[in-house]
């Protein structure tokens, strides 16, 4: 079942001119095959065992578009049991609240949540708020993680829309299994190379001959560049794509923007191996066509759920943790940049047209797109693939 997204406040005034959401269909389901590593069942990051993604919808009057997405790590209480994370930063042209003692203690102690810019204030104080009712929590210090993109094209992020009552129903309607995409939750609002972006996710289960473990990414697009699916030259077939039209005022929202890459795998990693994994979604980005452009604030957040190097916060014995040595990377860090290229498409594929009084962003025209990949032989790369061979 998918997950529930939460409609705040519902307006009559336009709200998209594209297809419904279900009518769009996932890259995957397009012909666009990344990678040569599988998906797992949901394609998505709660692919990862206990990861579940709730989304909060706010589209109020004639010019609130946006929203907050949550993505809750693991069971238990994140305070009293922190999991193992890092946080890259690939541009730091952004707001990001929890950054620096994720870095120092190389944990993460509360669920993540993904907004609009000028919302993280007021999402990341009831996010605080959240956790001092969870079960197990005193009167400690709490480190809220929270991240945003900028969705001014078509919302009024200074109305600071998103508040408590938006962050707990992301929270509590959290699921695993598959989740929402495009125009939704923190989605609601953003873009990717000049079309509607928003929300998508995509995952990658490893063969049991090299671990067999899986990874899961969520994105948050907002960024620009040259749109690129599988090699072929999506944006400029398009003729949307940055420095296009040097002469036009709004040329800049197709290089600057922002994306939130939210990382999840169930191998047992510390954060020494999630820095060097958190690095690899940067080159799946470029390979959709950003070029982390000035105004571009480009986030990594990973982390592991595996119980094996999940600590108590207090111990006044030693405790021994059994995690991957660096040889053994390489096959997650080539399965985290297949998931992150997917996601991006993913995005922009369920993304729907969105319009207020501000402007307008319109959904990717999905038959073109794929007239623009059978053009230069880009889809259905699995059939002429053999799958990896799982007994070597």
């Amino acid at each position: 079942m998918k997950l529930t997204s939460i409609l705040i406040t519902l307006s009559l005034t336009s709200l998209t001119t594209a297809a419904a959401d279900d009518e769009r269909p996932r890259a995957r389901d397009a012909g666009i095959v990344v990678g040569v590593f599988e998906p797992g069942i949901n394609n998505a990051i709660t692919d990862v065992s206990n990861v579940r993604v709730g989304h909060a919808t706010v589209v109020r009057g004639d010019d609130i578009r946006t929203g907050v997405t949550a993505i809750i790590p693991a069971m238990g209480n994140l305070y009293t049991h922190p999991i193992p994370a890092w946080i890259h930063v690939g541009n730091g042209y952004g707001k990001i609240i929890g950054e620096t003692q994720v870095r120092e203690f190389g944990e993460i102690e509360t669920p993540i949540l993904l907004t609009c810019t000028l919302c993280v204030w007021s999402a990341a104080n009831a996010l605080k708020e959240w956790m001092y009712i969870q079960p197990g929590m005193g009167e400690h210090t709490v480190n809220p993680v929270v991240g945003e993109t900028n969705d001014a094209r078509v919302n009024n992020m200074w109305a600071d829309p998103i508040q408590r009552e938006e962050v707990y129903q992301a929270l509590n309607s959290a699921r695993g299994g598959s989740v929402e995409e495009g125009s939704i939750g923190a989605g609601t609002g953003t873009q990717a190379f000049g079309w509607k972006g928003g929300i998508g996710t995509s995952s990658r289960v490893l063969p049991e001959a090299l671990g067999g473990y899986t990874v899961g990414v969520l994105v948050q697009t907002n960024y620009g560049g040259v749109m690129s699916i599988n090699g072929a030259p999506v944006g400029r077939e398009l003729g949307t794509y940055s420095f296009s039209e040097e002469t036009q005022p709004d040329n800049g929202d197709r290089e600057d923007g922002s994306i939130m890459i939210v990382v999840a795998t169930d191998a047992p990693l510390t954060s020494r191996g999630l820095a060097r994994m958190s690095m690899r979604p940067m080159l799946g980005l470029g390979r959709t066509g950003s070029f982390a452009s000035n105004g571009s604030g480009d986030y990594v957040i990973a982390f592991s759920t595996s119980p094996s190097v999940r600590k108590p916060r207090v111990s006044a014995t030693p405790v021994t943790t059994k995690v991957l040595v660096n040889d053994s990377l390489s096959p997650l860090f080539a399965a985290v940049t297949e998931a992150t290229v997917e996601a991006v498409y993913n995005a922009i594929f369920k993304a729907t047209t969105v319009t207020s009084a501000r402007g307008e962003l319109k959904a990717v025209p999905i038959e073109r797109v794929k007239t623009i990949l059978e053009k230069y032989n880009a889809l259905h790369w699995d059939t002429n693939l053999e799958s990896p061979n799982r007994d070597c």
